[in-house]
């Protein structure tokens, strides 16, 4: 079991390491298109069969910070210094998850992470209709133009 002093060793290892092979020191690496990757072929696999619609889900939300980190801002909406999330769900399933600044429009990389999310999932479910749900923050001409363009794909009524 690794406890969290050994989890941030392993994280914050010098950056500067020139053999990684001879050194105590080894970076937690990871792949951001295959963790995104995966959250989607999670969802498509709790199918035995297609569905006829689902219904995707798009939202932001607050991340406070206790610190002076990298990208915080004062959000006036959520009354404190913090990130602003954009989540992508279908039902309990988290389809995509970016953490933002808060000083970003919350519509920020919306559309091209549902372009994604969707591609993703009409590679598996070529006929599967989708309702796109989102509150008025995502009232956005481009988002909106691309569903319309889009064969089933609606928009639902905002939250």
């Amino acid at each position: 079991m690794a406890g969290k002093s050994t989890l941030n060793g392993l994280e914050h290892c010098p950056a500067d390491v020139s053999s990684r092979e001879n050194s105590r020191y080894h970076r937690i690496d990871y792949d951001a298109k295959a963790i995104e990757t995966l959250l989607v072929e999670l969802f498509l696999e709790s199918y035995h069969q297609p569905p006829r619609q689902i219904i995707i889900d798009l939202d932001v939300t607050d991340n406070l910070v206790h610190g002076h980190e990298d990208e915080r801002f004062f959000n006036p909406y959520y009354k404190g210094y913090c990130y602003a999330p954009l989540y992508i769900f279908c039902g309990e399933h988290l389809l995509a998850a970016k953490v933002r600044a808060s000083n970003l429009d919350p519509a920020a990389w919306g559309l091209e992470e549902l372009q994604r999310v969707i591609k993703r999932i009409r590679s598996r479910w070529k006929k599967v209709k989708i309702l796109i749900r989102g509150d008025s923050a995502y009232s956005r001409e481009e988002i909106m133009a691309w569903c319309e363009d889009e064969t089933d794909i609606a928009l639902s009524d905002l939250k």
